[in-house]
């Protein structure tokens, strides 16, 4: 297995470092530099990857525990509730649900939330942002699928009004320190012997135009895309939101199927054939990160794959994924 993950990353110029799950057996597999300037290779114990898109499950699943812990309280919220609860000044709350903002069909369409502002948010000042740049742009009718960060870091803030705690203290508390992640960071709390990858493109040669993500760039984009980790601990969150541990399988079915699904994505991922296959992509602006994953949903086959160099789009990069999952277990996958 080694070999082939090797041979087929290096056949598609493409760099990274990825976990292979075959029959409920994780194996990590990297090849590669994370930053070829200092030679450091991709899967060194040192190096932790972005997650852009892949944090948002997470987000969403702890917005499901709070829910659990409310329900029993005059706090008691559910996926029904209108958003105007916390976000009285945001343009359409009252008609916005809070599983509408979950499953990017708000309505809210803001844009450049990934241009890099140059400036050092707070929790609080990126949802102000976000809150702001929503208002700015009419928002579509609520029920109209458009993927937004802004959904999620408005999430972040809910998070943080139901509980009373920053979402940096509730993700190192029901995120890191339930599942005992040694390398699962935010962007700010990333130890001074960590790093993060660079990243790059394949043309004519590797390691081609350097790009990384900067500390003002993931401060913007806080409950959306400012998690990093390695693929081994994203593997042990993603088996943890249905063994109990983050959430149970009843909760995992209940955020995976919210009423205001407008297709195949609820809760921050994917759901295919069946219900049978769960996956996520993400990338940020400006960089050439390509991480996406897809694994059986009862998490005993697939792939989590944190690409820092590749070569063409998202779907050329799916197509690499693909390839080694049908070496994992054929007829099982799909290609996109």
């Amino acid at each position: 297995m080694r070999s082939y993950v090797r041979n087929v990353l290096a056949q598609n110029n493409s760099r990274g470092s990825t976990v292979i799950i075959k029959n409920g057996k994780p194996q990590q597999i990297s090849y590669g530099w994370a930053w070829y300037g200092k030679r450091i290779g991709n899967g060194n114990d040192n190096v932790v990857y972005p997650t852009a898109s892949l944090q948002k499950v997470i987000t969403a699943a702890m917005v499901v525990q709070l829910m659990n812990e409310k329900w029993h309280t005059s706090e008691r919220f559910s996926q029904n509730t209108k958003i105007s609860r916390w976000y009285p000044e945001l343009k359409n709350a009252n008609n916005i649900t809070l599983g509408q903002l979950i499953n990017h069909t708000s309505g809210i369409n803001a844009v450049n939330t990934e241009a890099d502002r140059g400036i050092n948010y707070s929790e609080d000042d990126a949802v102000k942002w976000a809150i702001d740049n929503a208002n700015a742009i009419d928002p579509s009718t609520p029920g109209t699928y458009f993927y937004n960060n802004t959904n999620y870091i408005l999430l972040a803030g809910i998070i943080k009004k139901i509980s009373g705690q920053s979402y940096e203290t509730n993700f190192n508390n029901r995120i890191v320190n339930k599942l005992g992640l040694a390398n699962t960071y935010l962007y700010q709390n990333i130890p001074s012997w960590k790093t993060d990858p660079i990243s790059y493109t394949w043309n004519i040669k590797n390691y081609q135009d350097p790009e990384y993500i900067t500390k003002t760039q993931a401060s913007q984009l806080v409950g959306a895309a400012n998690m990093f980790t390695t693929p081994m601990d994203y593997y042990k969150i993603q088996v943890g939101l249905s063994n109990g541990v983050i959430l149970n399988k009843s909760d995992f079915h209940y955020l995976t199927h919210l009423k205001s699904r407008a297709n195949n994505y609820s809760g921050g991922i994917y759901l295919d054939n069946n219900d049978t296959i769960k996956s996520a992509y993400g990338n940020l602006g400006g960089t050439h990160f390509g991480i996406w994953f897809q694994m059986t949903t009862d998490n005993r086959n697939g792939l989590i794959m944190f690409l820092n160099q590749t070569a063409g789009d998202e779907n050329a990069q799916k197509q690499v994924g693909y390839q080694i999952l049908n070496h994992i277990k054929p007829y099982t996958f799909i290609a996109g």
